[in-house]
């Protein structure tokens, strides 16, 4: 399996805030976000072919019960399937990380399903239709909601995206509580003006807000 990275952090975004958490970092995705953060997983991705018995290895050598399969988009990975089992029979808690396109039945004990609004489209004449076509998948998205624990994490960036939320909330029948609201950027005072309003948004809606809590910490870094 190609990777872009592995490391051990702290989960910075949605329910499981907080928790120290190996990540696995797949390189690929079927998306063109426009302010996508990592952009060595997509744009132009790069990384180093794993085997996976030591990927699981290496993931076993952190003080963690928690491993976060990321990207990217892991579940276009050829091998997520084995790996998600390999790690579940290491006895890891697994959070998947998708924009939720592309479904397979992996191991999962939480699915953190960030479908992508339209303020996720790039300029990019050759990118936008495709992204565009790809980005909202409404069948994978109530496969992965009805088999898993899931959340659904919403990335912000003006109050006008709230109403794309609340139309895709309401198509899904998604729990309000399973919802999660987060600032876009990497800009520790732009996370903090859009946290402020967000979390109004939040308080009146009856969605969870989240930080990003590695850019508080640590800013826009790898490896964190």
């Amino acid at each position: 399996m190609k990777i872009a990275e592995l490391f051990y952090s702290v989960q910075g975004e949605g329910a499981l805030v907080g928790v120290p958490s190996v990540f696995v970092r797949t390189s690929g995705c079927n998306l063109r976000c426009v302010w996508c953060d990592t952009p060595y997983t997509s744009w132009q991705p790069e990384g180093a072919e794993w085997e996976l018995d030591d990927i699981v290895a290496e993931v076993r050598g952190h003080e963690a019960r928690h491993v976060v399969v990321t990207g990217g988009e892991p579940m276009i990975a050829p091998e997520i399937l084995p790996l998600t089992e390999k790690l579940r029979a290491a006895g890891l808690h697994i959070t998947i990380e998708t924009a939720g396109t592309v479904f397979h039945p992996v191991a999962c004990d939480l699915m953190s399903i960030s479908p992508k609004l339209s303020n996720s489209t790039p300029p990019d004449a050759a990118w936008a239709a495709r992204h565009d076509r790809v980005r909202i998948q409404p069948d994978v998205l109530a496969e992965l909601m009805a088999r898993y624990l899931y959340q659904l994490k919403f990335v912000i960036a003006a109050p006008d995206d709230v109403e794309e939320v609340r139309m895709l909330v309401e198509a899904l029948k998604a729990d309000r509580e399973r919802v999660v609201l987060m600032p876009e950027g990497t800009d520790r005072a732009r996370l903090a003006e859009r946290g402020r309003w967000i979390a109004e948004i939040c308080k009146q809606e009856g969605f969870r807000y989240s930080p990003r809590l590695h850019i508080d910490l640590w800013g826009d870094a790898r490896g964190v």
